[in-house]
C-alpha cells in the first residue's frame, strides 16, 4: 500500500526524509508536525516505510491529509531485512537523490535535519551521519548503564573489524544520517536488522561528516533492541568483516597450539608449570605479531606508526594480558581441578577479543596528521576528553576540611 499527500501527482522533493516505523502510530502526528517545521522553505518530503501490525500506516494517512509538506507510506506486510530493508525500500521509492534515514520514535531530533543539510552542501561528505558521540553530543536518551556500555561495547567491536572504513566514523551505529542515494548501489546492500548505516559505510567507499545529536528520550512505543536483534547484529557483523577477523582468529588458534604444545612439551620435562605458561606465551606473542603484521594488519601499516613502536605497543599488551590471564589460569587449574593445559585453552578464548579490539584500534590506529594538515580541521570535542577533563577537574579541586 502507497499513498501520498498529493493524489495521483508525482513527488518531487530537494530532501526525502525516510521513517522506518513499527507500531509507533502515537509519533506520527508529532514527528511530521517538527520535520515539517524544520524543513520550511525547503522542498521536502516524508516517506514511512511502515512494517506495523497496528494501524500506524492509517495515522499517516490522516496526518498527510494535512501537512504541509509531502507525506507518503509504504506499507510493507513483508518486512524483509527488518529495519535496515525498509530504509532500502524507502531509498528506492524516495523522490530525492539526498536522502535523510531517522527513526520514528522521536529519539532523533527532527531539528537537527537542517544540519544535516547544510553540512552535506559544504562538500566534501556523501554520508552526514548524527552522532552521540562527538563534541555537543549526547547519550542521556539511552537510559540504563547497561544500555549505554552496550552501545558503547558494540561501537568498539564494529570499529575495530572495519579500522580503514570506520576510522572517520565515531558512531557507525546511529540510524539518523543523511546519504547521497546517487552514491549508492542500492542492490548491493544486504541488510540484516537495524544498523543500515553500518551496512553502507562497510560496503562502500562513501566519505563521512558528523554532526552532534543530542539523543533524546523514546516518547511512545518499546524499543527494538533484543537478544534476538542483538544476534541479528553480530551475526550481520560477522558476514560483513569476516575477513580481517578471521584471519585473527586463525592465527591465534595457530599461536595457541603452539602455546599449548610448548608448554606440553616443558611441563612433560619436568618445567613448573607457570613457567611452561610464561616461556609458551612469550614465544607466541612473537610468532603472533609477525604472522599478524603479514597477513592480518597488511593494509594497515603505511598509515600506522613505526615497527617498533607497534611491536613494543603489542608486546607491552600481551604480556600484560598474559600478567593477568596466566595467575586466573591457575587459578582454575587449582580450583576447578582440571588440567593446567585445559584452563590456558579457556582463558585464551577469552583473551582473543580484548588482543583484537587493542590491535585493530590501537597498535594499528594511524598517524597523528601533522599540523599542517591537521590544522585544516577544527579539533574534535569528544565525549571521552570531556570526562577525562571533568575528572582531571575534580582531582585538581582544593578540598575542605
Amino acid at each position: 500500500m502507497e499513498s501520498a499527500s498529493e493524489e495521483g501527482d508525482q513527488v518531487v522533493a530537494e530532501v526525502t526524509v525516510i521513517v522506518p516505523t513499527y507500531n509507533e502510530r502515537d509519533n506520527v502526528a508529532e514527528l511530521v508536525a517538527r520535520t515539517a517545521a524544520a524543513l520550511a522553505g525547503r522542498d521536502a518530503e516524508i516517506l514511512f516505510v511502515d512494517d506495523s501490525t497496528d494501524d500506524t500506516a492509517l495515522e499517516v494517512e490522516r496526518v498527510a491529509a494535512d501537512a504541509p509538506l509531502p507525506v507518503r507510506v509504504i506499507h510493507r506486510d513483508d518486512n524483509t531485512g527488518g529495519l535496515g530493508g525498509a530504509v532500502v525500500v524507502g531509498l528506492k521509492a524516495a523522490a530525492s537523490d539526498l536522502c535523510i534515514v531517522m527513526d520514528g520514535d522521536l529519539q532523533h531530533p527532527p531539528e537537527l535535519l537542517p544540519s544535516l543539510v547544510d553540512r552535506h552542501d559544504e562538500g566534501g561528505a556523501d554520508v552526514v551521519a548524527a552522532s552521540r558521540y562527538i563534541g555537543g553530543g549526547d547519550t542521556s536518551g539511552l537510559g540504563t548503564a547497561v544500555r549505554f556500555g552496550v552501545s558503547r561495547a558494540a561501537t568498539w567491536l564494529t570499529r575495530a573489524m572495519f579500522p580503514i572504513r570506520l576510522a572517520r566514523s565515531t558512531d557507525p551505529m546511529t540510524g539518523f544520517f543523511l546519504v547521497d542515494r546517487s552514491r549508492l548501489d542500492l542492490d548491493a546492500l544486504r541488510p540484516q536488522g537495524f544498523k543500515i548505516l553500518l551496512e553502507i559505510l562497510a560496503r562502500t567507499d562513501l566519505r563521512i561528516a558528523e554532526v552532534p545529536m543530542e539523543f533524546a528520550e523514546r516518547r511512545h512505543g518499546t524499543s527494538k533492541a533484543s537478544l534476538r536483534q542483538g544476534a541479528t547484529f553480530i551475526a550481520h557483523l560477522a558476514r560483513l568483516r569476516f575477513g580481517k577477523m578471521s584471519l585473527f582468529a586463525m592465527i591465534g588458534v595457530i599461536g595457541a597450539v603452539a602455546n599449548l604444545g610448548i608448554m606440553w612439551l616443558l611441563v612433560e620435562a619436568g618445567v613448573p608449570d607457570i613457567w611452561a605458561a610464561i616461556i609458551g606465551a612469550e614465544v607466541t606473542i612473537i610468532g603472533n605479531f609477525l604472522l599478524q603484521e603479514r597477513f592480518v594488519f597488511a593494509d594497515m601499516r603505511t598509515d600506522a606508526r613505526a615497527l617498533g613502536i607497534r611491536f613494543a605497543s603489542s608486546f607491552a599488551f600481551n604480556n600484560a594480558e598474559a600478567a593477568l590471564r596466566i595467575p586466573v589460569m591457575a587459578l582454575m587449574a587449582s580450583s576447578w581441578h582440571i588440567s593446567s593445559v585445559l584452563a590456558t585453552a579457556l582463558s585464551l578464548i577469552v583473551a582473543f577479543f580484548a588482543r583484537f579490539l587493542f590491535h585493530s584500534l590501537v597498535v594499528y590506529a594511524p598517524r597523528r596528521r601533522r599540523k599542517a594538515d591537521a590544522a585544516e580541521e577544527p579539533s574534535v570535542d569528544t565525549a571521552a576528553l570531556r570526562v577525562i577533563r571533568a575528572i582531571d577537574a575534580e582531582a585538581m579541586r582544593p578540598g575542605e576540611l
